[in-house]
């Protein structure tokens, strides 16, 4: 049923490759309103994460709450998103992160950031509470509107997005929610959408679930207005043409992203044990994306207007009817080497949990696996967690914690806090993995000096997502914006300064938004971008709007209480590991945050970027707030 409330439309901002407007959302007094998108905004911070962060600095303040009414929830699309643009379909969702205090955000593919395009809006904003739980339902042929939630709520992600598709009744509807997770607050809930795809990571379906949001449902037939239609066709055929062709493209093609096992187990990458080491022992064997391939797969899965197709679904029979959403890579080592465990089966069934009650398998298989690791030291015991054994290698236990932390039942309750409040909790802060909060993913930085750097000074916290030091370093280059391969372990100022590149080219595509998996030729790209918004950029334009989004996300974090001391590693991966390819090393962090602060001007004693350097990238409203 729907709920009496106001609507006030706009006129949208006219801006190529923008639909020029956001709706925005009140939920404590039912109130929705469109608002034009403010051009300075969208031609600075371009759209996705960096546009979604430029209004949380309108929105947040140091005392913002993360779980509280006034915390702002803010999905947000980019000029690229439903386009013909190959691997284009994703969206953002940013506010206060309650699981680090910090800047939140994630990123999902699918269709549903290409559909909110097509019902007219670029972004939504949503603040306030509901009194009661509510969905929110946003078509181009009818009025934005919120209905009751009750039958809802308690719902899996899977029963909610069909029910809100029969209630809408559109042909074609795209729905993003929150499981059971999200409706309990668990600090590392996400949103999902699409079946099994999610924005993940820093708890923003407890964000979701505080304000008593059950889910958005979205559906349209708008176009996106491009500067210029026909050379964008030219433009994408030669884009396509070459992702179609790409050798990475075509490995992830046949194996999705779990082919990262193949390749990463090789390099020493993966770590297991919860870190202490990158010996796999054979899970390589079992655990990797010939075996998801021959005993499980039912069929290759793309997003929207991807010719890659990396997601997968697969069969379990023996388990759960039907056919299912396969796991990836970060699920695959949460729940299969970070636990000692060989088995692909607990992998896809632990995924599929993850994925029915709205969980990040990131931080959920992490923290998991610090219990695991607790239980084998004897700092717990079976008394703490309700009689189950943690013993490396069995992965039986970790699926019914899994569903204790989505309800917080039992020991959930403790583990739904997140690695770094159950390390506390118990009196062990150092054994915890996380940077500011945040586990890290599986991408170990004793093989990848960069990577670490990244994890030390990401803006959400531990995040291969803010700069994939090591997806270039498996031999990607893109000389145009300096970013070239050499040894993975090199920590000198020429490989910082590099490091510095990727994250920058990863804050724009992250908010343009495009794939990371897409890595088409910078020349491409320019040429694609000009089409769809008018804007002539040259490769540095890339890197300087990078530049200004990623530092505007870290002042933003110097607000809500970061410092210094807080661009750090956790002790277990600043350890060397005894045996395997990278035995006896370990990076020295402090060198390279030297070196990391004088590439990016920043102060070596706060931490802070310096005026002049705000200045020189737009951000001068900054200063006096960071520099008062």
């Amino acid at each position: 049923m729907a709920i009496p409330q106001r609507f006030t439309p706009a006129l949208p901002t006219l801006l190529p490759g923008y639909m020029g407007k956001l709706l925005r959302v009140d939920l404590s007094t039912g109130a929705l309103w469109e608002e034009p998108l403010n051009e300075t905004y969208a031609r600075l911070f371009i759209g996705g994460s960096g546009l979604g962060a430029r209004y949380l600095a309108d929105l947040a303040g140091p005392n913002t709450d993360p779980l509280g009414p006034e915390n702002p929830l803010i999905f947000m699309t980019g000029p690229l998103v439903g386009t013909t643009t190959p691997a284009a379909g994703r969206f953002s969702v940013v506010a206060r992160s309650p699981a680090t205090g910090l800047t939140g955000e994630a990123n999902s593919g699918g269709y549903w950031g290409p559909e909110l395009r097509r019902a007219g809006y670029d972004g939504i904003i949503i603040t306030g509470q509901a009194p009661r739980p509510v969905w929110l339902e946003v078509r181009d042929d009818v009025t934005p509107r919120l209905h009751e939630a009750d039958e809802l709520w308690g719902l899996d992600m899977y029963e909610t997005q069909e029910a809100v598709r029969a209630a809408m009744g559109a042909k074609r509807v795209r729905v993003a929610c929150i499981g059971p997770a999200g409706e309990h607050r668990v600090r590392f809930a996400g949103v999902m959408n699409d079946h099994g795809r999610a924005a993940a990571r820093t708890g923003l379906g407890a964000v979701m679930g505080s304000k008593r949001l059950k889910a958005i449902g979205v559906s349209g037939h708008a176009d996106v207005p491009l500067y210029d239609p026909l050379a964008n066709k030219k433009a994408n055929r030669e884009v396509t043409a070459f992702v179609v062709e790409d050798l990475t493209a075509q490995m992830m093609r046949l194996g999705g992203t779990l082919m990262g096992m193949d390749v990463g187990a090789l390099a020493g990458d993966v770590s297991a044990r919860y870190y202490s080491t990158t010996e796999l022992d054979g899970i390589e064997d079992a655990i990797n994306a010939g075996q998801l391939s021959d005993r499980f797969l039912k069929r290759h899965v793309p997003c929207f207007r991807c010719p890659i197709a990396c997601g997968r679904e697969v069969v379990l029979p023996d388990r759960v009817e039907g056919v299912i959403d396969g796991p990836e890579y970060e699920t695959s080592v949460a729940f299969g080497p970070l636990i000692g465990s060989h088995s692909l089966e607990h992998v896809i069934l632990a995924g599929h949990l993850c994925n029915r009650f709205g969980l990040d398998t990131i931080s959920c298989g992490s923290t998991i696996a610090l219990a695991y690791a607790l239980f084998e030291a004897g700092i717990i015991d079976a008394d703490v967690t309700g009689g189950l054994e943690l013993r490396w290698g069995d992965p039986e236990p970790a699926l019914a914690l899994i569903e204790q932390i989505a309800y917080r039942r039992g020991f959930g309750n403790l583990l739904a806090e997140g690695a770094a409040r159950v390390a506390a909790a118990l009196g062990v802060p150092d054994l915890a993995v996380h940077v500011n909060g945040l586990e890290l993913p599986f991408h170990d930085v004793r093989a990848h000096a960069g990577q670490g750097l990244v994890y030390a000074v990401g803006t959400r916290g531990a995040c291969h997502m803010a700069g994939d030091v090591y997806h270039w370093e498996q031999g990607r280059e893109a000389p145009e914006i300096g970013i070239t391969y050499g040894d993975p372990r090199e920590e000198s100022p020429a490989k910082v300064a590099m490091t510095a590149r990727v994250m920058d080219f990863r804050a724009f595509t992250n908010s343009a938004i495009l794939c990371h998996f897409e890595e088409v030729p910078i020349p491409h790209l320019l040429e694609l971008w000009a089409t769809i918004t008018g804007w002539e950029w040259q490769p540095e334009d890339l890197i300087r709007t990078g530049e200004r989004i990623y530092t505007l996300k870290r002042v933003l974090n110097h607000r809500f209480g970061l410092t210094r001391t807080n661009d750090t590693l956790p002790k277990a991966v600043r350890k060397a590991v005894e045996t395997g390819p990278h035995a006896g090393y370990s990076p020295d962090l402090e060198t390279m945050l030297a070196w990391y602060y004088q590439v990016r001007h920043w102060d070596p004693d706060t931490g802070k970027p310096c005026p002049d350097t705000l200045i020189a990238l737009d951000l001068g409203d900054f200063v006096a707030e960071l520099w008062p």
